[in-house]
């Protein structure tokens, strides 16, 4: 029995390391295939945007440059040509009434409508785990009133004080940093309730007692203690919030207190495009679905994001899988 036990010593296979969180996190995500082909069209649209100069040379096209020549001045400023003036010089058509090509302000815009919804979902990120976390950790009357701060957060109507906050504040400030401070500024409840909630379950654990009682401070036990273990909900929360924020920063410019002219931007071409969906549609077609596109891109990756950070739902991912299939049609058969 023993030679035997030997023998299969000898050749079993080596033990094989388990997979570190980062590559686990990959292997999951890659399993996923819509979660798979969302972040491709993410980084398709990002890499469109960071390269927005480029792709403009590319296409010998200014976003600025006024074409009259393009448009019928006799029919109101409607694109010369079908489907919105599209040809080989322009890509996409042009804008009606200018004449701009639709390609370089399009690609100028995805970097105007994602650089506010990035800086946006970072800011109020920082500030909801700052909040939670001093929520959590602080004396029980701290916790009272920024627990009813947050509560009065949540019970405003954001898009009014977003409004009002755009309108007084003078023109000269730039716009895209404005927006992106309103709209992180406002919108940090939600992570903040998160954070406050999973950090108070966290102080009850053991690892937590062990550091405050070797006499480490508040802010030494959430940097090193409570973060990491916050790291899974609050990046799942900022890849459902990321698109979120794009749709504030479009509504606000279609509202008109957004992004304001010549700078482009999504929801800026949306507004524009309201008085010409009839006579051009695909100016409105165009901005409105790759804006659909993002957002859905975004959601399904927030979602697979989430899925793979966490273990219960990632371990239901192999539920009707070959393996589970087999053993259910086994158990049927006996």
């Amino acid at each position: 029995m023993s030679e035997a036990l030997l023998v299969q010593e000898a050749g079993a296979a080596p033990a094989v390391a388990p997979a570190s969180g980062a590559r686990l996190f990959r292997r999951r995500l890659r399993a996923q295939r819509a979660a798979s082909a969302a972040a491709l069209v993410v980084l398709l649209l990002v890499l469109a945007a960071l390269a927005a100069p480029l792709l403009t040379a590319l296409a010998g096209q200014d976003p600025n440059a006024y074409h009259p020549d393009l448009v019928d001045s006799a029919a109101g400023g409607v694109p010369i040509g079908s489907f919105g003036g599209i040809s080989g010089e322009h890509w996409l058509g042009v804008e009606p009434g200018t004449g701009r090509d639709l390609f370089a302000r399009i690609v100028y815009g995805a970097r105007v409508s994602l650089g506010v919804a990035l800086v946006a979902t970072v800011l109020q990120i920082a500030l909801g785990l700052v909040i939670g976390l001093a929520a959590a950790l602080g004396s029980r009357r701290t916790d009272q009133i920024l627990s009813r701060i947050t509560d009065i957060n949540v019970a405003l109507p954001i898009m009014v004080i977003a409004l009002a906050l755009l309108a007084i504040v003078p023109e000269t400030f730039p716009r895209p940093v404005l927006i992106a401070l309103v709209i992180g500024g406002i919108n940090w409840a939600g992570t903040s309730k998160i954070v406050r909630a999973q950090a108070l379950t966290l102080k009850s654990l053991d690892f937590v007692a062990a550091a405050r009682l070797s006499g480490r401070g508040k802010w030494s036990i959430a940097r090193r203690e409570l973060l990491p273990s916050l790291a899974a909900p609050v990046i799942t929360y900022a890849a459902l919030a990321f698109p979120t924020n794009i749709i504030v920063e479009a509504a606000l410019s279609f509202l008109g207190v957004g992004i304001k002219p010549p700078t482009p931007s999504w929801g800026q071409m949306l507004t524009e495009a309201d008085t010409w969906y009839q006579a051009a549609p695909t100016y409105l077609l165009i901005p409105a679905g790759l804006l659909f596109v993002t957002v859905l891109a975004l959601t399904v990756l927030g979602e697979g994001v989430r899925t793979a950070l966490d273990p219960r739902a990632a371990s239901r991912l192999s539920v009707g899988t070959k393996g589970g299939g087999a053993k259910n049609t086994e158990g049927d058969a006996a």
